[in-house]
């Protein structure tokens, strides 16, 4: 018999692939792959959080997890698609969303219809560095990947679109965000970039942590370099230099190692 977190079909019994185009169903593949994979590195906290992502040729609709499904539970028919006012379009009907998520993702969306892919987390490392009044710092080379981050000061549970509302503003044209006493956001063009970029950030407030609980000075570069090491880490493929090494994203490997670790995230 097949388990409720298996369960690709609607309630009238058609599966959720053949009631969407390809292009969502690739979407859907990419998005569960990001799940799981976060599973894997551990920036899960339990059910809770999110990762959304638009549906391609459907303005106003996005993907989420179903809430009270783990990350390593989640396949591309589990998830749900819904629109901008928290209506769900299409779903199995097993679970429903989870309105915080819903709030700070619908209104990134509604504001930046750019940010493609958005991933909002709850780490320890992240909540730690998101409580201190220094914010990330720029002592690694990975940090400085988020030199100009944007920060939103913790107002409430996000229960209401207001607060989302304000985290959208705060973050800007900004694609990184620390919710102080809260944790990271991170949206982009593709799930692979904001995935990419997540863990990248989660990386560098482990760094952090690890460096202060030294006890010792922490040293930081000068700010021109760490200038230097953002715009060079941020520089477009039409930016490059000829003869400059072109950026690979890491994507296609994580995607052939989901696929190894376990296939059934496409069902």
């Amino acid at each position: 018999m097949e388990s409720s977190v298996q369960k690709s079909v609607t309630s009238d019994g058609k599966r959720i692939r053949d009631q969407v185009s390809e292009q969502e169903w690739r979407v859907r593949v990419e998005l569960a792959a990001a799940y799981r994979l976060s599973e894997y590195y551990g920036l899960t906290e339990l059910t809770a959080n999110h990762i959304s992502c638009c549906v391609p040729g459907e303005e106003g609709h996005f993907l989420i997890n179903p809430y009270g499904m783990l990350y390593d539970e989640v396949t591309a028919s589990s998830l749900i698609k819904i629109d901008l006012e928290g209506n769900v379009v299409l779903s199995t009907g097993e679970y429903g969303v989870n309105k915080a998520g819903f709030v700070i993702h619908a209104a990134v969306h509604a504001a930046r219809k750019e940010a493609f892919c958005v991933a909002h987390t709850h780490t320890a490392a992240g909540m730690a560095v998101s409580a201190l009044e220094c914010g990330l710092l720029p002592i690694s080379q990975t940090s400085m990947r988020f030199y100009h981050v944007a920060y939103h000061d913790f107002d409430g549970m996000a229960e209401d679109y207001s607060i989302g509302q304000r985290i959208a503003e705060d973050l800007g044209e900004h694609n990184y965000m620390i919710l102080r006493n809260h944790g990271l956001l991170a949206c982009g063009p593709t799930v692979g970039d904001t995935f990419h970029a997540i863990w990248r950030m989660e990386r560098a407030c482990q760094t952090q942590i690890m460096a202060l609980s030294c006890g010792t000075p922490i040293t930081t570069p000068d700010p021109k370099f760490c200038e230097s090491v953002y715009q060079k880490l941020h520089q477009s493929p039409k930016e490059k230099k000829a003869g400059e090494a072109q950026y690979v994203s890491p994507w296609s490997a994580l995607m052939r190692k989901m696929e190894k670790l376990d296939p059934s995230f496409a069902d």
